[in-house]
């Protein structure tokens, strides 16, 4: 049994290297370059992934030279994290061998290809979570320039199909199966695997966006091998699930709302409610682990509020913290 004052460690290391990951991710991600690798491993005998680690870790604010506790968290989650990508599984992709994406803009929206560059850092996978409740962000990199379609509103990037996407996708694709309902359109890689299967009859895809849709209409989905089995629906999700969930019988539902964890909770909590209407579906949400995550936290700071800490009535704080128990949390507000 972990006591409460381990959970407390592992608890705050975990948002500790989820806010260093952010703030190196998303404010300087190429500050590190390909020649700075190669000159340490180079000064210091070792291979370029042990000189970018090391590096990395600099940059991210631990001192792994003097630090013991930095050097722990090193071993702990990067070492177990970061992963160097072979990009030809990703280019070899079956939509990335099909459907070319266009420079085009349409309103707010925008069509266009983005890229990594050699030694940049992005989050490539579901985090890794551990009998402790330690989570392990999953990184990765490439040693070279890696480019990938994506989608702007705004100039701010909506949807990509990055190694992430394909890693975070391929168990909702595995499980597609009869008459499909996905929640949000993007640049259609959900639909385009799933309508590449003998299994899937037909795949509706909600999206509220009249321009998204057009862009993809226009653009992608005349690219599409198996485009008669794919119905697009212009409506709120919400509105569309109210109003035609019961009536079609899905046998699969995948929703992506949501752009990262961040903004995915509220929609992924009120989202969960409608299993109960639609028992015989099979529901599935993108980013889930990340989504279960954000929600572990919260519960682990109500259980340790020191003005009003949740009452465990017998339950352990394993049960309460488990994904398990985490998934069930929305449907039993609703009982």
């Amino acid at each position: 049994m972990i006591s409460i004052s381990e959970l407390q460690n592992t608890m705050r290391d975990n948002e500790m290297i989820v806010r260093i990951l952010s703030e190196y991710i998303n404010d300087h991600p190429r500050f590190l370059t390909s020649e700075m690798v190669h000159e340490l491993a180079a000064e210091c005998n070792v291979t370029d992934d042990e000189a970018f680690r090391t590096l990395f870790a600099a940059a991210c604010g631990l001192d792994t030279a003097d630090n013991r506790a930095h050097r722990m968290l090193e071993r702990q989650y990067f070492t177990p994290g970061l992963h160097r990508l072979d990009p030809t599984p990703y280019r070899e992709d079956a939509y990335a061998k099909t459907v070319k994406i266009p420079e085009v803009s349409f309103g707010k929206w925008e069509l266009c290809t983005h890229s990594y560059a050699p030694y940049e850092p992005f989050v490539c996978n579901h985090p890794v979570l551990t009998k402790g409740f330690r989570e392990i962000p999953q990184i990765g990199y490439f040693a070279e320039e890696y480019c990938f379609p994506a989608v702007l509103e705004n100039g701010i990037e909506w949807m990509t199909v990055t190694p992430n996407e394909v890693e975070t996708m391929r168990e909702p694709i595995a499980k597609s199966r009869g008459n499909v309902l996905t929640l949000g359109l993007g640049l259609g890689y959900y639909a385009f695997h799933a309508t590449q299967k003998a299994e899937v009859t037909r795949v509706v895809v909600v999206e509220k966006d009249p321009e998204v849709i057009s862009l993809f209409k226009t653009y992608i989905l005349p690219q599409f091998p198996h485009k008669e089995k794919l119905h697009i629906v212009q409506a709120d999700a919400f509105d569309y699930l109210n109003r035609s969930l019961k009536k079609e019988e899905f046998d699969f539902l995948f929703a992506d709302l949501w752009h990262d964890a961040s903004d995915g909770l509220d929609l992924y909590l009120q989202l969960k409610k409608y299993e109960k209407q639609a028992p015989e579906t099979e529901f599935s949400y993108w980013i889930e682990p990340s989504l279960l995550s954000v929600l572990r936290q919260m519960v682990f700071r109500r259980i340790t509020d020191p003005n009003e800490p949740l009452r465990l009535r017998g339950v352990s704080p394993e049960t309460l913290l488990s994904d398990d128990f985490l998934r069930t949390l929305d449907l039993k507000k609703q009982n």
